[in-house]
């Protein structure tokens, strides 16, 4: 039996502030924070963020710390399509982590009854558009010089 511990996907709360923050550290020391920047990575915003109580959705990806954040937000505004953004720990990366997060967003979104979600890349990020793509995105349209992508939910046939 490993001594590891299990791979989670846990809802934000207030024991994943301190993980989060010092996730958020790790992303910014990257230069991460270039390529996906919803909000501040901070203290400050790890701990709005735990305490958060809308109908958006806020996410970890956890073993011994935080591998992963992600969060499918719009509803709070009334949109029916939420957005997705997902940010893999520089440490995490070439797991398959973010492959399996990205899965479980999906099923999170279908749950609450969303058509499609919606998310933004950079053109130059190339290893998440590559991800994307292989997800099953399509890209349309640009916003903020971002490439708009869209991925119609339970449409997939490889069931």
């Amino acid at each position: 039996m490993s001594d590891q511990p299990p791979l989670e996907f846990l809802r934000l709360g207030p024991a994943h502030q301190a993980g989060l923050a010092e996730f958020f550290a790790a992303l910014t020391a990257a230069g991460d924070d270039r390529l996906f920047h919803p909000h501040p990575f901070d203290a400050t915003t790890a701990a709005r963020l735990c305490r958060y109580a809308g109908r958006d959705l806020y996410y970890v990806a956890t073993a011994d710390r935080v591998l992963a954040y992600g969060m499918l937000r719009g509803w709070d505004e009334g949109y029916e399509v939420p957005s997705l953004g997902i940010a893999v720990h520089p440490a995490a990366r070439r797991t398959g982590i973010g492959r399996a997060f990205m899965g479980f967003l999906h099923a999170a979104a279908a749950v609450r009854g969303a058509p499609r979600v919606r998310l933004k890349v950079y053109p130059d990020n190339a290893a998440a558009r590559t991800l994307y793509e292989r997800l099953g995105y399509t890209f349309s349209g640009e916003s903020a010089g971002q490439l708009v992508g869209v991925l119609t939910l339970g449409a997939r046939a490889d069931g």
